[in-house]
């Protein structure tokens, strides 16, 4: 979720709804088990990962061959969780600021970018507070998150002020079909049980043209879709052009 103090206790405003920060409050100390509730996060990483190098790389007309291609770029990760995005971007090179609303998540991110020698920026903030000290980051990430919110546009147009002139906004969440609710939630939630039962509430997902509505509003874009879909037999998420459920998009702001 969002950016520098913790959302207050109870309350729900556009970007936060503190229910939901408590849940995944409850159990952030399963950040880092690849076993545990967040398993279908880290399974994802691998597809995210290469999504957002990629069209950073690309933007910033980085050399693909680079290993560290984001050196001396600033990046934010909003709703950073336990830093499972937020730590492969700093070995890749930026100057990595990763923001959350729970404390106990900010908690178990520091003390694992700790055991790995990695200098991030963690903060127990909202993005309010962020676009308040007038920050400005090279690239923004959203992941997993927009569909957590109780206003998408507000939160949308929030986080495009966070990106610098030129800079890029990526964002991963999920599509709102009847088949999204059939495996994000019937499927991931109360059969194969990968979450929590009640981790998505199916009217809140935002489809790929409302996303790239908010985007545009916010003066951003043209936005850039892709899907990310799961193969069972080999149990690995993948690229895909496919954004029936899972999907990431990639915007720039003007220079």
């Amino acid at each position: 979720m969002s950016a520098m103090s913790s959302a207050p206790s109870g309350s729900d405003t556009g970007t936060i709804d503190q229910a939901e920060v408590d849940r995944f409050g409850r159990i952030a100390a399963e950040w880092w088990d690849p076993n545990g509730k967040f398993r279908p996060l880290h399974k994802l990483g691998p597809a995210r990962l290469r999504f957002i190098r990629d069209r950073l790389v690309r933007h910033f007309k980085r050399p693909e061959a680079d290993l560290r291609p984001l050196t001396g770029l600033t990046l934010l990760d909003i709703g950073c969780g336990g830093g499972l995005i937020t730590e492969p971007m700093a070995r890749l090179g930026a100057a990595v600021t990763g923001v959350d609303p729970a404390p106990e998540s900010i908690e178990a991110a520091r003390r694992h970018a700790g055991e790995q020698g990695l200098a991030i920026d963690y903060r127990c903030a909202t993005v309010e507070t962020l676009i308040a000290d007038c920050r400005q980051f090279d690239a923004v990430l959203c992941l997993e998150v927009v569909e957590h919110v109780p206003d998408p546009g507000a939160f949308v147009r929030l986080c495009a002020g966070l990106v610098a002139p030129g800079g890029m906004l990526i964002a991963s969440t999920i599509n709102r079909t009847v088949k999204a609710y059939l495996l994000a939630i019937v499927g991931a939630e109360y059969v194969l049980r990968w979450l929590p039962p009640g981790t998505h509430q199916w009217e809140r997902f935002v489809t790929p043209d409302e996303l790239a509505r908010h985007i545009a509003a916010a003066g951003l874009g043209p936005a850039y879709a892709e899907g990310v879909v799961y193969d069972p037999l080999a149990d690995r998420w993948s690229l895909s052009p496919d954004t029936d459920v899972n999907y990431m998009v990639a915007a720039a702001k003007p220079a």
